[in-house]
Order: C-alpha cells, then structure tokens, then sequence
C-alpha cells in the first residue's frame, strides 16, 4: 500500500493570496495531485506544550479556479512532527515573530523543514550575500549617515533599501548630494529603527532584474522583471512585468559558486536575483517566481520541488 505523505504548510492566510502568481499555490497544487494530505496553519499558531510542537490549523484541499479555490477541513491541534514535510512559506517581514518561528521549529525533529529553519535564521537575505563580494555590487549596511555621505561620494548614485525589507518596499534610488536626497537615507533609519542596505545604483536595472530559482542548489529556471518605465524596482508587487530569459552574462558563474552553499546550509529552495553582472539578494524566506518561470518556459518547477524533496525521504534527511 502506497505510503501517505502529509505536508504542514506554514504560511499566510490561504484567502490572501494570488493564486495566478503565487508560488506556495502551486507548490501545493502538486502535492495534492501526488495525493499528499496538507495541512495549513498561521506561525501565531504554533505552541510548545511538554517538549513538543504542537500546530492549530485545518488540512485543506486546493482548487484551480479563481472563485472558492481552497476547502478547509475541521479546526484542529496537531503535532507537527507526525508530518513528513513542513513547508516554510509565510511572507516576511523578517522580524522576532519570524526568528521566534523558527526557533520553535528547530525543536521539531522527524519532517523535513523546507527550507532549513536554522538556515533562514543564520542567512538573511540581504546579508547573506555579503558571503560572495566578488559577484555583488559595492554594498555597506549602516545607520551612519557619515558612513552613507562617505559611500555616496564615491559611486554619486545609489540604492538603499530596508535590511528585513521585501516586495520592493522602502526602495529609492538616491542621486548626488543633495540635502533632500540625502535626508531619504536618514528618514528610512529614522522610520524603521534599523541599519539600511546601501548599494551602487545598477543603470541595468532599466533591463530588469532575473529572478533565478535554485532547487537542492541546481538551476532550475529564471525569469526577468522588467520595471515600469521611469522605476527601479521590479518586482512584481510593484508592478514588474515577467519577460522569457535564460542565463545570461554571469548568471551561470553565479549558480555555481551559491550551489554548494545552499545545498550545504540545506537551502532547498531559494530565488536569487541578479541585476546586469551583479547579485543583489539571496532569498530564502518564501522564494516566489515559480509559475510566471512555467508560463513563459512551458514547464513544472513544482514537479521538480517535489521530485528532489520526496527524493530525500528516502534518504533519512
């Protein structure tokens, strides 16, 4: 008889997402069809009672249409290590209740954790990337201005960005040294009470950024987000706009030197970007990019997902 495969999916609420984009749906979607029970549930739901882990929440069963995709099952408690798999999906921002997450999930020991909780704690995605200064842009992260003025000097147009930041927010390029450009720094320190990421402007950006999706450390597929005209971010909360790309320029090179590292720090899944020649993030949160990457390639990265990941039951990892 064919063993049951059950998936606990940490993440948002199941109502808050886009299921023409979003790449935990489709992920999901597969694992229903290889007849995987799920199970989803909040990060504000989980509990420690007696040394084990214990999740409130509802299995469900997924839909392909637009109206009423979801169905959930009866509320319950559940321990989370009578699950084979838990999927680590929920949006950042990456702050206490996402560290506190997990740290909770350290402590659960039988499923396979996708991605590795101590992995996504130790290697946040704007600083990890400082692991690989020879494929970044030139990059500081502080809250000095003296230390900003000194860097703005040098490269005259800039980008800063909120260190626990996603989806393009609090972005702004900075130009020259004028008081009100030179004030944006200071309000988004002010504001979020935290260092900011400070890199050379890119001009390539008006090219777009490539989202590039590794699996078990091996590319698997990539896609460009091309900004509206007259910004510089291009996600696609933003309004980015997905265009066909293959590896391009030192996409490959790339790859190569972040595969043994996410495979080593069992970075499952990770979205990488790249604008012109240069690596900007390394996301390993809730990577996204999946289904725009099926569309224009014709293809079913979630069918590798869960091929490389079932592959590892196998194994004992």
């Amino acid at each position: 008889m064919k063993k049951l495969i059950k998936v606990a999916v940490q993440m948002d609420p199941l109502d808050s997402i886009n299921i023409k984009t979003d790449s935990t749906y489709i992920i999901c979607i597969e694992a229903q069809r290889r007849g995987y029970k799920l199970f989803h549930y909040l990060p504000s739901d989980m509990s420690v009672v007696g040394n084990k882990v214990y999740a409130k929440g509802s299995y469900f069963n997924l839909f392909q249409h637009s109206k009423n995709f979801f169905k959930k099952h009866k509320f319950q408690t559940v321990d989370l290590n009578s699950f084979n798999f838990i999927l680590i999906r929920q949006d950042p921002p990456f702050n206490i209740n996402y560290i506190t997450s997990t740290y909770l999930l350290d402590m659960v020991k039988r499923p396979i954790i996708l991605n590795n909780p101590k992995s996504i704690r130790d290697n946040s995605e704007k600083l990890s990337m400082l692991n690989f200064k020879d494929l970044i842009p030139p990059t500081i992260i502080t809250k000095d201005i003296k230390e900003f003025i000194k860097f703005q000097k040098t490269y005259k147009n800039t980008i800063i960005k909120p260190l626990y930041g996603n989806g393009g927010y609090g972005i702004e390029k900075i130009s020259g040294f004028k008081k009100n450009q030179i004030k944006k720094f200071s309000r988004l320190t002010d504001k979020l009470n935290q260092p900011i990421v400070v890199q050379k402007f890119l001009p390539e950006i008006r090219f777009g950024d490539r989202r590039i999706i590794l699996i078990n450390g091996n590319y698997v597929g990539s896609v460009a987000r091309i900004p509206k005209k007259g910004k510089i971010t291009a996600n696609f909360h933003t309004g980015g706009t997905a265009k066909k790309t293959s590896l391009i320029k030192r996409d490959s090179k790339i790859c190569k030197v972040l595969g043994p590292f996410l495979k080593k720090n069992k970075l499952f899944f990770a979205g990488i970007d790249v604008i012109g020649n240069y690596l900007t993030e390394i996301n390993v949160t809730s990577p996204t990019g999946i289904q725009e990457i099926n569309r224009l390639n014709n293809c079913s990265i979630e069918k590798i997902f869960w091929d490389k990941a079932t592959a590892m039951l196998g194994r004992g990892n």
